[in-house]
Protein backbone atom coordinates (compact mmCIF):
# COMPACT_ATOMS: atom_id res chain seq x y z
CA UNK A 1 0.00 0.00 0.00
CA UNK A 2 1.32 3.27 -0.92
CA UNK A 3 1.09 5.59 1.95
CA UNK A 4 1.64 9.67 2.06
CA UNK A 5 4.49 11.57 3.36
CA UNK A 6 3.04 13.25 5.72
CA UNK A 7 4.74 15.05 8.38
CA UNK A 8 7.79 13.36 8.15
CA UNK A 9 10.86 15.23 6.40
CA UNK A 10 14.22 14.28 5.45
CA UNK A 11 17.05 15.18 7.78
CA UNK A 12 20.35 14.02 6.10
CA UNK A 13 20.75 13.02 2.39
CA UNK A 14 22.58 8.96 2.29
CA UNK A 15 26.05 9.69 1.75
CA UNK A 16 26.20 12.55 4.96
CA UNK A 17 26.33 10.16 8.19
CA UNK A 18 29.61 9.07 9.57
CA UNK A 19 30.13 7.43 13.00
CA UNK A 20 30.02 10.73 14.67
CA UNK A 21 26.23 10.82 14.33
CA UNK A 22 26.22 7.64 16.12
CA UNK A 23 23.42 8.03 18.89
CA UNK A 24 21.26 10.40 16.47
CA UNK A 25 17.70 9.98 15.47
CA UNK A 26 17.70 10.77 11.74
CA UNK A 27 15.43 10.39 8.31
CA UNK A 28 16.47 8.98 4.96
CA UNK A 29 14.61 8.82 1.93
CA UNK A 30 15.67 7.03 -1.63
CA UNK A 31 15.01 4.13 -3.49
CA UNK A 32 16.07 0.47 -2.74
CA UNK A 33 18.94 -0.63 -4.19
CA UNK A 34 19.31 -3.56 -2.76
CA UNK A 35 17.67 -5.96 -0.48
CA UNK A 36 19.19 -9.13 1.56
CA UNK A 37 17.68 -11.29 4.44
CA UNK A 38 20.04 -12.41 6.43
CA UNK A 39 18.48 -14.91 9.08
CA UNK A 40 15.31 -12.55 9.38
CA UNK A 41 17.43 -9.72 9.94
CA UNK A 42 16.29 -7.65 6.38
CA UNK A 43 19.27 -5.12 5.21
CA UNK A 44 18.58 -2.81 2.41
CA UNK A 45 21.09 -0.25 0.72
CA UNK A 46 18.94 2.83 0.20
CA UNK A 47 20.18 5.41 -2.21
CA UNK A 48 19.53 8.76 -2.82
CA UNK A 49 21.50 11.43 -5.54
CA UNK A 50 24.38 11.82 -2.78
CA UNK A 51 25.27 8.22 -2.04
CA UNK A 52 23.93 4.91 -0.37
CA UNK A 53 23.55 3.98 3.39
CA UNK A 54 22.67 0.65 5.04
CA UNK A 55 19.24 0.25 6.60
CA UNK A 56 18.14 -2.64 9.33
CA UNK A 57 15.22 -3.88 9.66
CA UNK A 58 15.68 -6.33 13.12
CA UNK A 59 12.65 -8.57 13.99
CA UNK A 60 13.15 -7.85 18.03
CA UNK A 61 13.70 -4.37 17.70
CA UNK A 62 10.35 -3.68 16.06
CA UNK A 63 8.89 -6.79 14.94
CA UNK A 64 5.89 -4.48 13.10
CA UNK A 65 8.35 -2.70 10.79
CA UNK A 66 10.16 -5.44 9.93
CA UNK A 67 7.28 -7.34 8.65
CA UNK A 68 6.38 -4.23 6.50
CA UNK A 69 9.71 -4.45 5.09
CA UNK A 70 9.20 -7.92 3.95
CA UNK A 71 7.74 -6.60 1.12
CA UNK A 72 9.88 -3.87 -0.56
CA UNK A 73 12.15 -4.73 -3.07
CA UNK A 74 15.03 -2.94 -5.79
CA UNK A 75 14.02 0.22 -7.00
CA UNK A 76 11.06 1.40 -4.72
CA UNK A 77 10.90 4.44 -2.90
CA UNK A 78 10.68 5.07 1.12
CA UNK A 79 11.24 6.50 3.93
CA UNK A 80 12.54 5.48 7.31
CA UNK A 81 13.25 7.08 10.51
CA UNK A 82 15.92 5.18 13.10
CA UNK A 83 18.79 5.89 15.07
CA UNK A 84 22.33 5.58 13.48
CA UNK A 85 24.08 2.99 14.96
CA UNK A 86 27.76 2.02 14.31
CA UNK A 87 27.98 -1.24 12.21
CA UNK A 88 29.30 -4.90 13.82
CA UNK A 89 32.81 -5.77 14.24
CA UNK A 90 33.64 -7.45 11.12
CA UNK A 91 30.89 -6.00 8.72
CA UNK A 92 32.23 -2.66 8.11
CA UNK A 93 32.29 -1.69 4.36
CA UNK A 94 35.56 0.50 3.73
CA UNK A 95 34.78 0.99 -0.12
CA UNK A 96 31.64 3.02 1.31
CA UNK A 97 31.83 6.77 2.85
CA UNK A 98 28.92 5.37 5.19
CA UNK A 99 30.65 2.17 5.54
CA UNK A 100 31.29 2.43 9.29
CA UNK A 101 27.38 3.25 10.14
CA UNK A 102 24.26 1.80 9.70
CA UNK A 103 20.49 3.13 10.53
CA UNK A 104 18.28 1.02 12.64
CA UNK A 105 14.80 1.28 12.09
CA UNK A 106 12.11 2.67 13.91
CA UNK A 107 9.32 3.93 10.81
CA UNK A 108 8.87 3.11 7.21
CA UNK A 109 7.07 4.48 4.93
CA UNK A 110 6.34 2.88 1.31
CA UNK A 111 6.32 6.37 -0.78
CA UNK A 112 6.50 4.27 -4.43
CA UNK A 113 6.60 0.97 -5.90
CA UNK A 114 8.19 0.38 -8.72
CA UNK A 115 7.97 -2.55 -11.60
CA UNK A 116 10.79 -4.70 -12.62
CA UNK A 117 13.27 -2.32 -14.21
CA UNK A 118 14.59 -3.05 -17.58
CA UNK A 119 17.81 -3.30 -15.68
CA UNK A 120 18.98 -1.89 -12.36
CA UNK A 121 21.55 1.34 -12.05
CA UNK A 122 24.03 -1.41 -10.13
CA UNK A 123 24.10 -3.61 -12.61
CA UNK A 124 23.53 -1.89 -16.64
CA UNK A 125 27.28 -2.77 -17.66
CA UNK A 126 25.61 -4.86 -20.68
CA UNK A 127 22.46 -2.71 -21.31
CA UNK A 128 22.84 -1.30 -24.92
CA UNK A 129 22.60 2.51 -25.66
CA UNK A 130 19.54 2.20 -26.96
CA UNK A 131 17.54 0.71 -23.65
CA UNK A 132 19.50 2.76 -21.96
CA UNK A 133 18.45 6.20 -23.74
CA UNK A 134 14.76 4.32 -24.02
CA UNK A 135 14.95 4.57 -20.11
CA UNK A 136 16.90 7.74 -19.55
CA UNK A 137 15.09 8.51 -16.28
CA UNK A 138 16.32 4.91 -15.24
CA UNK A 139 19.59 5.37 -16.55
CA UNK A 140 20.03 8.69 -15.06
CA UNK A 141 19.63 6.99 -11.62
CA UNK A 142 23.09 5.50 -11.81
CA UNK A 143 25.91 6.82 -9.85
CA UNK A 144 28.19 7.20 -12.84
CA UNK A 145 25.20 9.53 -14.18
CA UNK A 146 24.90 11.10 -11.36
CA UNK A 147 28.45 12.11 -10.91
CA UNK A 148 28.76 13.19 -14.19
CA UNK A 149 25.60 15.78 -13.54
CA UNK A 150 26.89 16.98 -10.33
CA UNK A 151 30.28 17.38 -12.30
CA UNK A 152 28.50 19.16 -15.00
CA UNK A 153 26.79 21.51 -12.42
CA UNK A 154 29.42 22.41 -10.65
CA UNK A 155 31.22 22.92 -13.76
CA UNK A 156 28.81 25.69 -14.78
CA UNK A 157 28.73 27.42 -11.29
CA UNK A 158 32.46 27.63 -11.67
CA UNK A 159 32.75 29.62 -14.98
CA UNK A 160 29.90 31.70 -13.94
CA UNK A 161 31.30 32.51 -10.80
CA UNK A 162 34.98 32.81 -12.75
CA UNK A 163 33.55 35.68 -15.69
CA UNK A 164 31.15 37.45 -13.00
CA UNK A 165 34.46 38.13 -10.61
CA UNK A 166 35.96 39.17 -14.10
CA UNK A 167 33.45 41.87 -15.22
CA UNK A 168 31.55 39.85 -17.22
CA UNK A 169 27.33 40.50 -17.55
CA UNK A 170 25.59 37.35 -18.30
CA UNK A 171 22.89 38.70 -21.21
CA UNK A 172 20.18 36.37 -23.35
CA UNK A 173 20.07 36.26 -26.95
CA UNK A 174 16.70 35.79 -28.71
CA UNK A 175 16.45 31.65 -29.52
CA UNK A 176 13.74 32.62 -32.28
CA UNK A 177 15.51 34.59 -34.78
CA UNK A 178 16.50 34.88 -38.62
CA UNK A 179 18.06 32.54 -40.55
CA UNK A 180 21.56 33.18 -41.60
CA UNK A 181 24.46 31.19 -43.25
CA UNK A 182 27.19 30.17 -40.41
CA UNK A 183 27.87 26.67 -42.07
CA UNK A 184 25.30 24.17 -41.17
CA UNK A 185 21.66 24.16 -41.76
CA UNK A 186 19.44 25.92 -39.34
CA UNK A 187 16.24 24.04 -37.77
CA UNK A 188 13.46 26.32 -38.56
CA UNK A 189 10.13 27.24 -37.05
CA UNK A 190 6.98 28.26 -38.97
CA UNK A 191 5.44 31.34 -38.21
CA UNK A 192 1.28 31.44 -37.30
CA UNK A 193 1.71 35.03 -36.82
CA UNK A 194 3.38 35.50 -40.05
CA UNK A 195 2.17 32.68 -42.65
CA UNK A 196 4.90 31.55 -45.11
CA UNK A 197 7.66 33.41 -42.84
CA UNK A 198 9.85 31.25 -40.33
CA UNK A 199 12.49 31.60 -37.65
CA UNK A 200 15.61 30.04 -37.02
CA UNK A 201 16.92 28.32 -34.29
CA UNK A 202 20.31 29.95 -33.43
CA UNK A 203 23.42 27.94 -34.52
CA UNK A 204 25.57 30.13 -32.10
CA UNK A 205 24.69 33.77 -30.40
CA UNK A 206 27.17 35.34 -32.83
CA UNK A 207 25.38 38.51 -34.56
CA UNK A 208 23.96 39.06 -30.89
CA UNK A 209 26.59 39.16 -29.54
CA UNK A 210 28.62 41.54 -31.46
CA UNK A 211 25.57 43.80 -31.33
CA UNK A 212 25.94 43.90 -27.06
CA UNK A 213 29.60 45.25 -27.95
CA UNK A 214 28.22 47.72 -30.20
CA UNK A 215 26.25 48.70 -27.49
CA UNK A 216 28.94 49.05 -24.99
CA UNK A 217 28.59 46.45 -22.81
CA UNK A 218 32.35 45.82 -22.87
CA UNK A 219 32.35 41.92 -21.67
CA UNK A 220 28.88 39.49 -22.02
CA UNK A 221 28.76 35.82 -21.16
CA UNK A 222 26.27 33.29 -21.89
CA UNK A 223 25.56 29.46 -21.26
CA UNK A 224 23.32 28.95 -23.99
CA UNK A 225 21.98 26.30 -25.88
CA UNK A 226 22.84 26.29 -29.52
CA UNK A 227 21.17 24.03 -32.49
CA UNK A 228 22.30 22.30 -35.76
CA UNK A 229 20.96 20.65 -38.07
CA UNK A 230 23.72 18.44 -39.22
CA UNK A 231 25.26 14.87 -39.33
CA UNK A 232 25.62 13.21 -35.87
CA UNK A 233 28.90 11.73 -33.88
CA UNK A 234 29.56 10.61 -30.83
CA UNK A 235 30.67 14.68 -30.00
CA UNK A 236 27.50 16.03 -31.89
CA UNK A 237 24.87 16.68 -30.73
CA UNK A 238 21.36 18.65 -32.89
CA UNK A 239 21.14 21.00 -29.79
CA UNK A 240 23.92 21.45 -28.15
CA UNK A 241 25.41 23.88 -25.07
CA UNK A 242 27.93 26.24 -25.24
CA UNK A 243 29.99 28.53 -22.43
CA UNK A 244 29.67 32.20 -25.30
CA UNK A 245 32.06 34.90 -24.24
CA UNK A 246 32.28 38.48 -26.19
CA UNK A 247 35.06 41.43 -24.94
CA UNK A 248 35.38 44.89 -26.64
CA UNK A 249 38.91 46.42 -26.61
CA UNK A 250 40.62 43.49 -26.60
CA UNK A 251 43.64 41.07 -28.99
CA UNK A 252 43.94 38.11 -29.35
CA UNK A 253 46.26 37.83 -26.41
CA UNK A 254 43.84 39.03 -23.95
CA UNK A 255 40.71 36.39 -24.49
CA UNK A 256 43.62 33.67 -24.72
CA UNK A 257 44.94 35.16 -21.12
CA UNK A 258 41.47 35.24 -19.52
CA UNK A 259 40.41 31.95 -21.43
CA UNK A 260 43.73 29.82 -20.05
CA UNK A 261 42.81 31.79 -16.61
CA UNK A 262 39.16 29.94 -16.44
CA UNK A 263 40.42 26.57 -17.12
CA UNK A 264 43.00 26.92 -14.71
CA UNK A 265 40.13 27.60 -12.19
CA UNK A 266 37.43 25.45 -13.65
CA UNK A 267 39.95 22.31 -13.71
CA UNK A 268 41.45 23.22 -9.86
CA UNK A 269 38.08 23.63 -8.41
CA UNK A 270 35.65 20.79 -10.07
CA UNK A 271 38.80 18.19 -10.82
CA UNK A 272 41.88 19.29 -8.20
CA UNK A 273 44.19 19.25 -11.46
CA UNK A 274 46.86 21.78 -11.54
CA UNK A 275 46.76 23.24 -15.49
CA UNK A 276 50.05 24.14 -16.63
CA UNK A 277 49.85 27.55 -18.00
CA UNK A 278 50.75 29.28 -20.94
CA UNK A 279 49.27 26.80 -23.22
CA UNK A 280 51.50 25.65 -26.00
CA UNK A 281 50.67 27.34 -29.11
CA UNK A 282 51.02 26.44 -32.74
CA UNK A 283 50.02 27.87 -35.76
CA UNK A 284 47.45 26.31 -37.90
CA UNK A 285 50.46 25.60 -40.35
CA UNK A 286 52.72 24.23 -38.04
CA UNK A 287 49.52 21.70 -36.56
CA UNK A 288 49.54 20.94 -40.23
CA UNK A 289 53.14 20.07 -41.02
CA UNK A 290 53.57 18.18 -37.55
CA UNK A 291 50.49 16.87 -37.24
CA UNK A 292 48.54 16.46 -39.82
CA UNK A 293 44.99 17.87 -38.34
CA UNK A 294 44.56 21.48 -36.85
CA UNK A 295 43.64 19.68 -33.30
CA UNK A 296 46.24 17.81 -32.34
CA UNK A 297 47.09 15.61 -29.48
CA UNK A 298 50.12 16.55 -28.19
CA UNK A 299 50.55 13.58 -25.38
CA UNK A 300 52.76 11.77 -27.32
CA UNK A 301 55.12 12.56 -30.10
CA UNK A 302 54.54 10.57 -33.76
CA UNK A 303 55.29 13.27 -35.89
CA UNK A 304 54.60 13.48 -39.45
CA UNK A 305 57.59 14.42 -41.47
CA UNK A 306 57.68 15.28 -44.95
CA UNK A 307 59.36 13.45 -47.34
CA UNK A 308 58.05 14.91 -50.27
CA UNK A 309 61.37 16.15 -51.88
CA UNK A 310 63.44 13.18 -51.12
CA UNK A 311 61.30 11.10 -53.06
CA UNK A 312 60.34 13.09 -56.15
CA UNK A 313 62.70 11.54 -58.63
CA UNK A 314 61.97 7.90 -56.99
CA UNK A 315 61.60 4.63 -59.16
CA UNK A 316 58.45 4.17 -57.49
CA UNK A 317 56.06 5.80 -59.41
CA UNK A 318 53.04 6.61 -57.27
CA UNK A 319 55.66 8.62 -54.64
CA UNK A 320 57.05 10.52 -57.63
CA UNK A 321 54.02 11.16 -59.33
CA UNK A 322 52.84 12.81 -56.11
CA UNK A 323 55.60 14.88 -55.81
CA UNK A 324 55.94 16.18 -58.85
CA UNK A 325 52.45 17.15 -59.37
CA UNK A 326 52.43 19.33 -55.92
CA UNK A 327 51.40 16.67 -54.45
CA UNK A 328 52.55 15.67 -50.52
CA UNK A 329 54.12 12.70 -49.40
CA UNK A 330 54.31 12.56 -45.85
CA UNK A 331 55.79 9.45 -43.39
CA UNK A 332 55.04 8.51 -39.55
CA UNK A 333 57.73 6.27 -37.73
CA UNK A 334 55.93 3.77 -35.44
CA UNK A 335 58.94 3.12 -33.09
CA UNK A 336 59.43 -0.57 -32.32
CA UNK A 337 55.82 -1.83 -33.98
CA UNK A 338 58.18 -4.32 -36.40
CA UNK A 339 55.87 -6.77 -35.12
CA UNK A 340 52.38 -5.57 -36.37
CA UNK A 341 50.75 -8.05 -38.32
CA UNK A 342 50.04 -8.14 -41.64
CA UNK A 343 46.10 -8.06 -40.54
CA UNK A 344 46.89 -4.93 -38.28
CA UNK A 345 48.68 -2.95 -41.31
CA UNK A 346 45.53 -4.08 -43.49
CA UNK A 347 43.23 -2.59 -40.69
CA UNK A 348 45.48 0.32 -40.78
CA UNK A 349 45.05 0.94 -44.40
CA UNK A 350 41.55 0.61 -44.11
CA UNK A 351 41.36 3.17 -41.35
CA UNK A 352 43.30 5.63 -43.62
CA UNK A 353 41.54 4.95 -46.71
CA UNK A 354 38.13 6.15 -44.63
CA UNK A 355 39.78 9.67 -44.86
CA UNK A 356 40.83 9.25 -48.54
CA UNK A 357 43.82 7.83 -48.59
CA UNK A 358 44.62 5.55 -51.94
CA UNK A 359 46.74 3.41 -50.44
CA UNK A 360 49.14 3.08 -47.17
CA UNK A 361 52.34 2.42 -47.71
CA UNK A 362 55.10 0.90 -45.23
CA UNK A 363 58.38 -0.32 -44.33
CA UNK A 364 59.47 -2.72 -41.47
CA UNK A 365 63.32 -1.63 -40.68
CA UNK A 366 65.46 -4.88 -40.11
CA UNK A 367 68.51 -5.08 -39.25
CA UNK A 368 70.00 -5.21 -42.41
CA UNK A 369 67.22 -4.75 -44.38
CA UNK A 370 64.00 -2.96 -45.17
CA UNK A 371 60.92 -5.41 -45.47
CA UNK A 372 58.27 -3.67 -47.85
CA UNK A 373 56.79 -4.36 -51.31
CA UNK A 374 58.51 -0.91 -52.01
CA UNK A 375 61.38 -1.01 -50.53
CA UNK A 376 63.31 -1.94 -54.03
CA UNK A 377 62.20 1.05 -55.71
CA UNK A 378 64.57 3.22 -53.49
CA UNK A 379 68.45 4.11 -54.50
CA UNK A 380 70.85 3.95 -51.61
CA UNK A 381 70.95 7.68 -51.55
CA UNK A 382 67.15 7.40 -51.18
CA UNK A 383 66.92 4.82 -48.04
CA UNK A 384 69.86 7.29 -46.13
CA UNK A 385 68.03 10.18 -46.50
CA UNK A 386 64.55 8.66 -45.84
CA UNK A 387 66.04 6.84 -42.66
CA UNK A 388 67.74 10.46 -41.94
CA UNK A 389 64.50 12.35 -42.02
CA UNK A 390 62.40 9.89 -40.48
CA UNK A 391 65.19 8.48 -37.75
CA UNK A 392 64.39 4.64 -38.70
CA UNK A 393 65.92 2.16 -36.45
CA UNK A 394 65.66 -1.57 -36.18
CA UNK A 395 62.27 -2.23 -35.17
CA UNK A 396 60.53 0.41 -36.49
CA UNK A 397 57.36 0.22 -38.83
CA UNK A 398 57.11 3.29 -41.07
CA UNK A 399 54.30 4.24 -43.01
CA UNK A 400 53.67 6.98 -46.00
CA UNK A 401 51.13 8.50 -47.56
CA UNK A 402 51.20 10.38 -51.13
CA UNK A 403 48.20 12.24 -52.30
CA UNK A 404 47.18 15.43 -52.42
CA UNK A 405 47.31 17.80 -49.13
CA UNK A 406 44.93 17.91 -47.91
CA UNK A 407 44.56 13.87 -47.79
CA UNK A 408 47.65 13.15 -47.04
CA UNK A 409 47.45 15.25 -43.74
CA UNK A 410 43.91 14.00 -42.97
CA UNK A 411 44.69 10.09 -43.22
CA UNK A 412 48.22 10.14 -41.46
CA UNK A 413 47.04 12.98 -39.01
CA UNK A 414 44.30 10.57 -37.53
CA UNK A 415 46.43 7.16 -38.46
CA UNK A 416 48.67 9.14 -35.66
CA UNK A 417 46.21 9.32 -33.36
CA UNK A 418 45.38 5.32 -33.56
CA UNK A 419 48.72 4.37 -33.55
CA UNK A 420 48.97 5.83 -30.10
CA UNK A 421 45.82 4.23 -28.77
CA UNK A 422 47.66 1.17 -29.96
CA UNK A 423 51.30 1.80 -29.05
CA UNK A 424 49.58 2.76 -25.40
CA UNK A 425 51.10 6.13 -25.81
CA UNK A 426 47.91 8.00 -24.39
CA UNK A 427 48.11 9.38 -21.23
CA UNK A 428 44.48 9.28 -20.13
CA UNK A 429 44.82 11.04 -16.52
CA UNK A 430 46.87 13.97 -18.37
CA UNK A 431 45.06 16.76 -19.72
CA UNK A 432 47.35 18.76 -22.43
CA UNK A 433 46.01 22.07 -23.40
CA UNK A 434 46.88 23.82 -26.99
CA UNK A 435 46.20 27.16 -28.72
CA UNK A 436 46.13 26.77 -32.38
CA UNK A 437 45.91 30.29 -34.57
CA UNK A 438 46.41 31.76 -37.54
CA UNK A 439 43.68 29.72 -39.82
CA UNK A 440 43.11 30.58 -43.04
CA UNK A 441 40.66 33.36 -43.05
CA UNK A 442 39.08 31.22 -46.02
CA UNK A 443 38.74 27.88 -47.70
CA UNK A 444 37.68 26.60 -51.26
CA UNK A 445 34.27 24.73 -51.68
CA UNK A 446 34.21 22.35 -54.56
CA UNK A 447 30.95 21.90 -54.94
CA UNK A 448 29.74 25.59 -54.11
CA UNK A 449 32.66 26.77 -56.66
CA UNK A 450 33.17 29.49 -54.24
CA UNK A 451 35.19 30.81 -51.45
CA UNK A 452 33.45 30.13 -47.85
CA UNK A 453 34.46 31.43 -44.34
CA UNK A 454 36.35 28.56 -42.73
CA UNK A 455 35.48 29.73 -39.27
CA UNK A 456 32.08 32.26 -40.41
CA UNK A 457 32.32 35.57 -42.61
CA UNK A 458 32.79 37.78 -39.53
CA UNK A 459 36.23 36.46 -38.40
CA UNK A 460 39.04 39.26 -38.87
CA UNK A 461 41.75 39.39 -41.34
CA UNK A 462 45.48 39.48 -40.45
CA UNK A 463 46.43 43.30 -41.23
CA UNK A 464 49.58 42.51 -42.66
CA UNK A 465 47.54 40.31 -44.90
CA UNK A 466 44.94 42.53 -46.13
CA UNK A 467 46.96 42.93 -49.41
CA UNK A 468 46.28 39.19 -50.84
CA UNK A 469 42.53 39.45 -50.34
CA UNK A 470 42.12 40.40 -53.59
CA UNK A 471 44.86 38.42 -55.55
CA UNK A 472 45.64 35.27 -53.31
CA UNK A 473 42.50 34.56 -50.96
CA UNK A 474 43.49 31.29 -49.78
CA UNK A 475 46.66 33.12 -48.52
CA UNK A 476 45.17 35.21 -46.16
CA UNK A 477 45.42 34.55 -42.50
CA UNK A 478 42.68 34.86 -40.09
CA UNK A 479 42.82 36.14 -36.18
CA UNK A 480 41.55 33.33 -35.47
CA UNK A 481 42.48 30.34 -32.21
CA UNK A 482 40.76 27.34 -31.30
CA UNK A 483 41.52 25.75 -27.90
CA UNK A 484 42.58 21.87 -27.92
CA UNK A 485 42.57 19.92 -25.31
CA UNK A 486 43.90 16.41 -26.02
CA UNK A 487 43.46 16.22 -29.16
CA UNK A 488 39.52 17.17 -28.98
CA UNK A 489 38.77 21.36 -30.20
CA UNK A 490 36.66 22.72 -26.77
CA UNK A 491 36.47 26.27 -28.01
CA UNK A 492 37.27 28.36 -30.60
CA UNK A 493 36.87 31.71 -31.51
CA UNK A 494 38.45 35.22 -33.58
CA UNK A 495 38.84 38.28 -33.58
CA UNK A 496 35.90 39.99 -35.45
CA UNK A 497 35.79 42.42 -38.14
CA UNK A 498 34.59 46.19 -36.60
CA UNK A 499 34.28 48.30 -40.06
CA UNK A 500 32.14 47.96 -42.60
CA UNK A 501 33.79 48.98 -45.14
CA UNK A 502 36.02 45.71 -44.41
CA UNK A 503 33.18 43.45 -43.77
CA UNK A 504 31.85 44.27 -46.83
CA UNK A 505 35.14 43.92 -48.67
CA UNK A 506 34.76 39.98 -46.92
CA UNK A 507 31.21 39.10 -48.28
CA UNK A 508 33.00 39.96 -51.34
CA UNK A 509 35.55 37.80 -51.37
CA UNK A 510 32.84 35.01 -50.52
CA UNK A 511 30.40 36.34 -53.40
CA UNK A 512 28.26 37.68 -51.26
CA UNK A 513 26.91 40.48 -53.00
CA UNK A 514 25.44 43.95 -51.52
CA UNK A 515 22.00 43.01 -52.13
CA UNK A 516 22.46 39.59 -50.06
CA UNK A 517 24.82 40.81 -47.51
CA UNK A 518 21.56 43.88 -46.40
CA UNK A 519 19.31 41.22 -46.53
CA UNK A 520 20.88 38.51 -44.61
CA UNK A 521 23.23 40.69 -42.32
CA UNK A 522 21.78 44.56 -42.32
CA UNK A 523 21.47 44.84 -39.16
CA UNK A 524 24.89 44.05 -38.58
CA UNK A 525 26.22 46.36 -41.25
CA UNK A 526 24.34 48.79 -40.12
CA UNK A 527 25.27 48.59 -36.92
CA UNK A 528 29.14 48.83 -37.76
CA UNK A 529 28.20 52.41 -38.69
CA UNK A 530 27.71 53.80 -35.52
CA UNK A 531 31.08 53.91 -33.96
CA UNK A 532 31.65 49.93 -33.23
CA UNK A 533 34.70 49.10 -30.95
CA UNK A 534 37.40 46.61 -31.46
CA UNK A 535 35.78 43.28 -30.10
CA UNK A 536 36.13 39.51 -30.21
CA UNK A 537 35.23 36.39 -28.41
CA UNK A 538 35.59 32.62 -27.56
CA UNK A 539 32.55 29.97 -27.32
CA UNK A 540 33.51 26.68 -25.62
CA UNK A 541 31.77 23.33 -26.12
CA UNK A 542 30.74 23.01 -22.87
CA UNK A 543 29.13 19.49 -23.35
CA UNK A 544 32.69 18.40 -24.73
CA UNK A 545 34.30 20.01 -21.97
CA UNK A 546 32.23 18.24 -19.35
CA UNK A 547 32.83 14.88 -21.24
CA UNK A 548 36.29 15.19 -20.82
CA UNK A 549 36.38 15.80 -17.63
CA UNK A 550 34.57 13.02 -16.74
CA UNK A 551 36.63 10.63 -18.38
CA UNK A 552 33.21 9.72 -21.54
CA UNK A 553 33.95 9.62 -24.80
CA UNK A 554 30.69 10.24 -25.71
CA UNK A 555 29.03 13.95 -24.96
CA UNK A 556 25.65 11.62 -24.68
CA UNK A 557 26.71 10.56 -20.92
CA UNK A 558 27.17 14.50 -20.41
CA UNK A 559 23.53 15.46 -21.53
CA UNK A 560 20.64 14.74 -19.81
CA UNK A 561 18.10 13.73 -22.31
CA UNK A 562 20.23 13.07 -25.62
CA UNK A 563 19.77 12.68 -29.46
CA UNK A 564 20.23 9.26 -30.98
CA UNK A 565 22.82 9.55 -34.28
CA UNK A 566 19.31 9.51 -36.63
CA UNK A 567 18.71 13.27 -34.43
CA UNK A 568 15.43 11.23 -32.53
CA UNK A 569 15.15 11.77 -28.57
CA UNK A 570 13.53 7.65 -28.41
CA UNK A 571 12.07 8.11 -24.81
CA UNK A 572 9.82 10.88 -25.57
CA UNK A 573 9.36 10.14 -29.36
CA UNK A 574 10.55 12.97 -30.86
CA UNK A 575 10.80 13.85 -33.71
CA UNK A 576 6.90 12.91 -34.05
CA UNK A 577 3.83 14.01 -36.63
CA UNK A 578 1.91 17.00 -36.00
CA UNK A 579 -2.39 17.12 -36.06
CA UNK A 580 -3.41 18.59 -39.29
CA UNK A 581 -5.13 21.29 -37.55
CA UNK A 582 -1.55 22.18 -36.20
CA UNK A 583 -0.48 22.40 -39.92
CA UNK A 584 -3.37 24.27 -41.00
CA UNK A 585 -3.09 27.19 -38.90
CA UNK A 586 1.13 27.36 -39.84
CA UNK A 587 -0.34 27.32 -43.70
CA UNK A 588 1.66 23.89 -43.76
CA UNK A 589 0.51 20.63 -45.53
CA UNK A 590 2.29 17.24 -44.54
CA UNK A 591 4.06 15.69 -47.73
Amino acid sequence: MIEPLGSLRRTHYCNALTQKDVGSTVVLMGWVQRRRDHGGVIFVDLRDRDGITQVVFNPEHNPAVHEKAGDIRSEWVIAVKGVVTPRPEGMVNENLATGHIEILVNELRLLNKSETPPFLPDEWADVSEIVRLKNRFLDLRRPQMIRNFVRRHNSARCIRSFLNENGFLELETPVLTRSTPEGARDYLVPSRVNPGSFYALPQSPQLFKQLFMVAGYDRYYQIVKCFRDEDLRADRQPEFTQVDMELSFVGEEDIMAISENMMTRLFDEVLGVKVQTPFARLTYAQAMERYGIDKPDLRFGLPLVSVTDIVKNASFKVFADVARSGGLVKGINAKGCIDFSRKEIDDLTAFAAVYGARGLAWIKVKENEWQSPIAKFFSQEEKEALKEALNMEPGDLVFFVADVPKVTNEALGHLRNRLAERMNLVKNDEFNFLWVTEFPLLEYDDEAKRFVALHHPFTAPMDEDLGLLDTAPLSVRSRAYDMVLNGTEIGGGSIRIHDRAMQERVFAALDIGPEEANDKFGFLLQALQYGAPPHGGLAFGFDRLVAMMCGERSIREVIAFPKTQKAACIMAGAPSQVSSAQLAELGLKAR
